[in-house]
């Protein structure tokens, strides 16, 4: 069986995905529907695609099986309800949801109608948490007691004119986004690899004092003044987590967005922007190699037209040495890929859970565990670092029907423990 997809949102974003999307054996038609409809109509041109349709609302009555959202950050948690509700599997980009309550529901939403949602968090995919995924799984950490994920992305490194581009003449107040609700990129490669869950934080938020009206509580729709913010979160398994949100930060994010760092009893493993180590009690070991990626587009392809220079390398950067290419369909070969290899999974993950019924490996209860952390952070930072007690939904059932007791889907455990590099091993090719 094949599944019909609507893309939401026809931005930057969607652009570097509606292709792997089309062209993915699982999925039989792509549509494309936009506020703006002039994008719809020049995305779905460019890319061929089946149609578009003139509202969101349109697209959720007109018969699509699923949708993948890409709309500005704030507006996923309604958007995902509301099409998990009209009956369609969801890919939502990140962040998850703005506040506890959108979490929540869609949690509840999920397990009511036994749909497929998965949330496309990068991370999940980077080399360095894949490397460090399968070196806890061989137990070569020894037990991990300490993590670090960093978000390091200077707004003057092509943020100002994303926002510009989604924002409109009122740009900046949206610019002002904080921080903290955008933390997947960080905690989602530490949780990624390492496995639990936030149980308690504390968080610094720091006030910007450029003066341009970007983070300024009387312009931001948030009233956020915190343009970087730093979280050390207690973990449920008995270690602890720092996150990094920064965007005013001397970087080169162009090189690398997110980096992490994981230490255990045994082992452990760094990462900076350029040199990747692992290190024992004896010896220190460059990964650098296994982690590297390679442009699987130039700078000046027509498909970055509308993507600001100093993002291109970051929705370009194909699969690394790390990755299990070989569980990827046919059809990718050759076309784009972005975010340290990730785009290229995310699809297939997508495609799949929703073609076998098996829960994605960053499903709504993963995704919350990404998400929720941040959110409580944030109002950590905003009482002056008060600890705060960080809620969990607990881990994805092995088992999901449609409504109490209902014959429904059956979806088995996420990927993980058993599994050969990203995603479901071994999985039927048509």
């Amino acid at each position: 069986m094949t599944f019909s997809l609507g893309i939401v949102g026809a931005g930057q974003f969607a652009g570097a995905f509606a292709k792997l999307f089309d062209a993915h054996p699982a999925i039989s038609e792509v549509h494309v529907t936009d506020v703006l409809p002039e994008r719809a109509e020049a995305l779905r041109a460019r890319l061929g695609l089946a149609g578009t349709y003139p509202s969101f609302e349109a697209m959720l009555d007109g018969g699509l099986d699923a949708v993948a959202i890409f709309t500005q950050r704030w507006t996923h948690g309604p958007l995902v309800l509301q099409a998990l509700r009209a009956g369609k599997h969801v890919y939502s980009a990140v962040p998850m949801a703005v506040t506890e309550d959108e979490i929540a529901r869609i949690i509840d939403a999920v397990r009511e109608t036994g749909l497929t949602y998965m949330m496309g968090e990068t991370s999940y995919y980077n080399p360095a948490t894949v490397y460090a995924r399968k070196r806890k799984a061989e137990g070569a950490f020894g037990r991990i007691f300490y993590a670090e994920g960093d978000y390091v992305h200077d707004m003057d490194l092509g943020f100002y004119e994303a926002y510009q581009y989604s924002g409109g003449e009122d740009w900046k107040r949206t610019a002002s986004y904080p921080p903290m609700l955008y933390p997947t990129h960080s905690t989602g490669g530490v949780l990624g690899a390492i496995g639990g869950h936030a149980v308690s934080v504390s968080c610094i938020g720091v006030p910007d004092d450029r003066g341009d009206g970007v983070f300024d509580k009387d312009v931001s729709m948030f009233g956020n003044d915190f343009s970087n913010a730093t979280a050390l979160f207690e973990l449920s398994t008995g270690g602890s987590m720092r996150i990094n949100e920064m965007r005013r930060v001397g970087y080169p994010s162009h090189l690398r967005e997110s980096r992490f760092r994981y230490f255990g009893t045994d082992a452990s493993f760094e990462q900076l922007a350029t040199v990747s180590v692992w290190q024992d009690k004896e010896s220190v070991t460059d990964v650098s190699a296994e982690l590297a990626t390679a442009a699987t587009l130039g700078a000046d392809d027509p498909a970055l037209a509308g993507v600001a220079p100093a993002l291109r390398d970051a929705f370009s950067s194909g699969l690394a040495a790390v990755h299990d290419a070989g569980r990827l369909p046919a059809e990718f070969r050759g076309l784009h890929n972005g975010h340290e290899g990730s785009h290229h999974f995310l699809v297939d993950d997508f495609a799949t859970a929703v073609d076998t019924g098996t829960l994605p490996p960053v499903n709504a209860w993963e995704a919350a565990r990404y998400t929720l952390p941040g959110i409580v952070a944030h109002e950590s930072a905003l009482r002056g670092g008060e600890r705060l007690p960080v809620p969990d939904h607990g881990d994805a059932p092995a088992r999901l029907s449609a409504g109490s007791g209902a014959e429904g889907p059956h979806r088995e455990g996420p990927c993980g423990e058993g599994s050969e590099g990203e995603g479901f091993a071994g999985k039927a090719r048509r």
